[in-house]
């Protein structure tokens, strides 16, 4: 067993950049999968330390059903009637440029599993619950707090990043809601002789404990597509291992046949490649774990701030080193190469034992192979189409998603057969023919590079085109939504009725942007006032609308909502929508709301103010003249002293709406970048390993008077016309991946659809940058074909072929 074992690994020693190719393939399919999976593993290691605060997976909670604040009177009315609860207030508010969660607990009522903190060992009780009283906070959150103006920060293990924990009182005081609460937390043991919920407090909702919080829940689409495009990258990187495998195989047929004839016994043989497969994996596995470690730390800021700017989750920046990602890198590792070597086993279990010696020519595909492959693309493109018409769901989208890339992958040989066909039928003269049909007799060994490349060329179309189409639709958006020049928010409602009566003989109009949280349909949605004035007619962007859509928002009639509640819930013009506190109103119309995974109705101002009157009333929007909002802004901050975040400009919101907006594609971007680059890769590592086994074509060739160096550059033409031609078939395939994304993915995964743009200029310049990944793919081959020595050459005429 040794002897075969030490037979098999002297072809690794007599072609080490094959062997090199095979571990980087690996290595770096490794290192973008387990780095896409480390970053979405910190990210749900935040989710549950959130999903865990204050014991919300154990605890059942008490609330009001339309989830606004109660007040505290409610907490001691049941305690006096023998409810077991403790209070909480939840509040976000900014110390300078950092954004806090606050929770407000009482500590001598909160129940053991909600005790994250323990206060007697921080200090003692009196410095917690009086003035200034403390913040607990994890070690990231501390240090962004240093230097601002708030209660003495202890560090606390454990707790979510962007989340402090102080006492209820002093909350209040920070939050402005003096004595309000946001819920009430159950003990688990309740008496049994307590009075009856819908006697003690008729207003209130019993909430059930949750394992999983609402921040996984609503990021799981984001996290889902992050997975997406980890496992096609990974599947890329595998072209690459099942190249080298394969080649290797078919070069160590004579080899297999030896060893066979010597006595070894298949099972020995296959068990012998099943180790060096498992060495080669875990090596290659290791190296790719550390990798994608590396590219983790270097995604994880800008998906940081992703999930913060979409959906106010606070993941921190740096990574941890969890031992489940590595051992799930290892695995899929191992589990890739063998899953690519597949095909190679089955052949070698399969050969027979007085098969010829010498290596079946790899260029020469069976025309059975072929259109088996031509079968199974046709079978993935039709159930694709299948899919789109019956499927739904996001698991339905990306497998639509997977069907149009594998079926476009396995249909590309045939494709590219056909038109070399073609070419040689039409070329003239002996050279220009012998081009064209030892360029297909070349197809079957570079196939799966070529497959590769398309599946990554047709990746950074469609991201491109979805980005693209989003970046465009979104600044439009923007540009209607954001009509007002200046931006202002009080920060107590009598600061605000005095800047009201400020601003109005300074102002064309001072519009209320006041709002209040509860429950529609099911879900929490944000419930906005608008006045009636021409910024909102003139502006905004309706999706439909009936007649008179702003008339009847006006006079309380009806209500708008956005894209995202309408597809969720399937409402749609003229359906009655009921709103916290029981009432309803007609839906008139269905706007845009890009950016928004939550839902959102507007009714009229007056109606707002009248349904909820505890509503904040602090943001303002104002309408000036552009060149006089400068001015305004700075009378407004010289006037009540307000810091500089309290009066935004709409460039500025703008500005960083577009910054979020950069962030939150650039983790795709640079995806899409590290795919090509390992799809160049492949096709480097199959040129690299035909090059040697092309000297009996090209001797002949060379014999009748062609050099070295016409060759070398008719080789180099040959990979970038394969190239050119990959990037031509990538392109519908690259369209139709974005309308799926965009109208499907997109759709079921964020609840708005977006219009698709085309963007050709952006296809020039990806096809040159393919031109070029296949030049230097091709250079180094050819740089060798250029140097073979004459003697090489002709040995190939000494010896029986």
């Amino acid at each position: 067993m040794w002897t075969g074992l030490t037979a098999l690994l002297s072809h690794w020693r007599r072609r080490p950049v094959q062997l090199a190719m095979l571990l980087l393939g690996l290595s770096l399919a490794t290192a973008l999968w387990s780095g896409v999976q480390a970053i979405n593993t910190e990210a749900r290691a935040s989710y549950d330390r959130a999903a865990v605060i204050l014991g919300q997976d154990q605890l059942a909670q008490l609330m009001r059903e339309d989830g606004a604040p109660m007040n505290q009177q409610v907490f001691v009315t049941l305690r006096r009637a023998g409810w077991l609860v403790s209070p909480v207030i939840d509040g976000e508010m900014r110390f300078g440029d950092v954004r806090l969660r606050v929770l407000g607990i009482d500590p001598l009522t909160v129940p053991p599993q909600a005790q994250q903190v323990d206060v007697a060992a921080g200090g003692g009780l009196l410095p917690f619950i009086t003035t200034p009283g403390v913040f607990y906070a994890d070690p990231e959150t501390a240090a962004r707090l240093a230097g601002q103006a708030t209660p003495p920060v202890r560090v606390a293990e454990g707790l979510p990043p962007g989340t402090v924990i102080t006492d209820i009182g002093q909350a209040q005081a920070l939050l402005g809601a003096k004595d309000e609460i946001s819920r009430l937390l159950l003990w688990p043991d309740q008496p049994m002789d307590r009075a009856s919920l819908r006697v003690a407090a008729p207003g209130l909702i019993l909430r059930e404990p949750s394992e999983t919080g609402d921040l996984a829940r609503l990021t799981d689409s984001f996290h889902l597509n992050l997975t997406a495009f980890g496992f096609l990258a990974f599947a890329v990187g595998l072209f690459i291992v099942h190249s080298a495998i394969g080649l290797a195989f078919e070069q160590r047929r004579p080899v297999f046949r030896t060893l066979r004839a010597l006595g070894l016994p298949a099972r020995v043989l296959i068990l012998l490649l099943i180790t060096e497969l498992l060495v080669f994996a875990l090596v290659a596995g290791l190296v790719g774990v550390a990798l994608g470690y590396l590219v983790a730390s270097a995604l994880l800021p800008d998906v940081a701030a992703t999930l913060r700017g979409l959906y106010g989750a606070d993941v921190p920046g740096t990574l941890s080193i969890r031992p489940a990602w590595w051992a799930a890198g290892l695995a899929i590792a191992v589990i890739g190469t063998l899953v690519a070597a597949a095909q190679g086993l089955w052949r070698v279990w399969r050969l027979p034992l007085l098969a010829p010696a010498q290596p079946r020519a790899w260029a020469r595909a069976s025309e059975r192979a072929l259109r088996a492959q031509g079968v199974a693309a046709m079978v993935l493109l039709l159930a694709g189409a299948g899919i789109a018409q019956l499927g739904s769901g996001l698991v339905a989208g990306f497998v639509l998603l997977a069907s149009l890339l594998l079926g476009a992958a396995l249909a590309l040989p045939l494709v590219l057969t056909g038109i070399l066909v073609l070419g040689r039928r039409l070329a003239r003269g002996p050279l220009a023919e012998w081009f064209w049909a030892d360029t297909r007799q070349q197809l079957p060994g570079l196939s799966l590079a070529l497959m590769a490349l398309l599946l990554a060329l047709a990746a950074n179309v469609g991201v491109g085109t979805m980005v693209s189409s989003f970046r465009l639709s979104f600044t439009g958006w923007l540009d209607q939504r954001l009509a007002s020049e200046l931006y202002v928010t009080a920060r107590t409602e009598a600061e605000a009725t005095a800047m009201h009566d400020w601003l109005a003989p300074r102002s064309d109009a001072v519009l209320p942007v006041w709002n209040i949280e509860g429950q529609v349909a099911g879900h929490v949605a944000a419930i906005y006032g608008v006045a009636d004035h021409a910024t909102y007619r003139d502006n905004w962007p309706l999706l439909s609308a009936l007649p008179q859509v702003w008339d009847r928002i006006a006079t309380g009639e009806g209500a708008l909502i956005n894209e995202q509640l309408s597809r969720r819930q399937g409402l749609g013009l003229g359906d009655q929508i009921t709103l916290p506190g029981g009432w309803r109103a007609s839906i008139v119309g269905v706007y845009s709301d890009y950016g928004n995974p939550m839902g959102q109705v507007i009714i009229g101002i007056d109606t707002l103010a009248a349904r909820y009157p505890k509503v904040s009333r602090l943001r303002y929007a104002i309408r000036v003249a552009p060149d006089k909002s400068a001015a305004l802004a700075a009378g407004l901050r010289a006037e009540f002293g307000l810091p500089a975040q309290n009066v935004i400009d709409q460039a500025g919101i703008k500005a960083f709406a577009l910054k979020v907006f950069e962030r939150t594609f650039s983790v795709t971007a640079a995806l899409s970048v590290l795919t090509l680059g390992v799809a160049g890769l492949a096709m480097f590592a199959s040129l690299m390993t035909l090059s040697g086994m092309r000297r009996p074509q090209l001797a002949p060739v060379w014999a009748m008077g062609l050099t070295r160096r016409h060759l070398a550059w008719l080789e180099l033409w040959r990979g970038l016309l394969l190239a050119a031609l990959t990037m031509l078939a990538a392109l519908p395939v690259g369209i139709g991946l974005a309308f799926v994304l965009l109208a499907v993915v997109n759709v079921e995964a964020f609840g708005w659809r977006l219009p698709m743009h085309l963007f050709p200029g952006d296809w020039v310049r990806l096809g040159v940058l393919a031109l070029l990944a296949a030049g230097l793919a091709v250079a180094v081959p050819a740089w060798r074909l250029a140097r073979f020595s004459p003697s090489d050459l002709l040995k190939v005429f000494a010896n029986e072929r």
